[in-house]
């Protein structure tokens, strides 16, 4: 596989975004996906960074990014990197390509100060909450746009410096 950085809105992340819009819209019946507003700055070094990962034929199968948050009404704390738009194409999965954009997007948010990663996911979403306690990702109190839903989850693992 290969990774490279990539803009929110390059058109290889447009079309994987709208793919796991449509998995959250059938996972949670409700139509809509994932209605956090995004803007492609959000990602931009050094407060962000957005990946996407190639197949050998160049197709792309994977995205992941990460966006600085500070202490806000929304329940984030200074320093916060929250992780977005965690994706692996069905045909790529179990091959522990999510597990190497996560470990690429902390080094990064880590190299950039950040001292906490965070991420909000939901209650149907198994593979993802096993991916991230497994990685060392604890529940948090809530946070973000969902924060107020019951089906919510979020999870915070501290960046330590090397």
């Amino acid at each position: 596989m290969n990774i490279q950085t990539q803009p929110f809105d390059h058109p290889d992340a447009v079309k994987l975004n709208d793919q796991v819009q449509l998995e959250y819209a059938e996972r949670y019946g409700d139509g809509e996906g994932d209605a956090t507003p995004l803007d492609a700055r959000m990602f931009e070094p050094p407060n962000g960074l957005y990946l996407l990962a190639y197949d050998a034929s160049g197709n792309p199968v994977a995205t992941g990014g990460w966006r600085a948050q500070e202490r806000n009404e929304e329940g984030y704390s200074d320093g916060d990197a929250e992780l977005k738009r965690m994706y692996v194409v069905l045909e790529a999965r179990g091959n522990g390509l999510a597990r190497r954009l996560l470990a690429a997007l902390e080094a990064d948010a880590r190299a950039a100060g950040r001292t906490r990663m965070v991420l909000e996911t939901g209650d149907q979403q198994p593979e993802a909450i096993a991916l991230y306690t497994s990685s060392g990702y604890a529940p948090c109190e809530k946070f973000g746009h969902y924060r107020t839903y019951e089906s919510s989850m979020c999870f915070a693992k501290p960046l330590q410096q090397a």
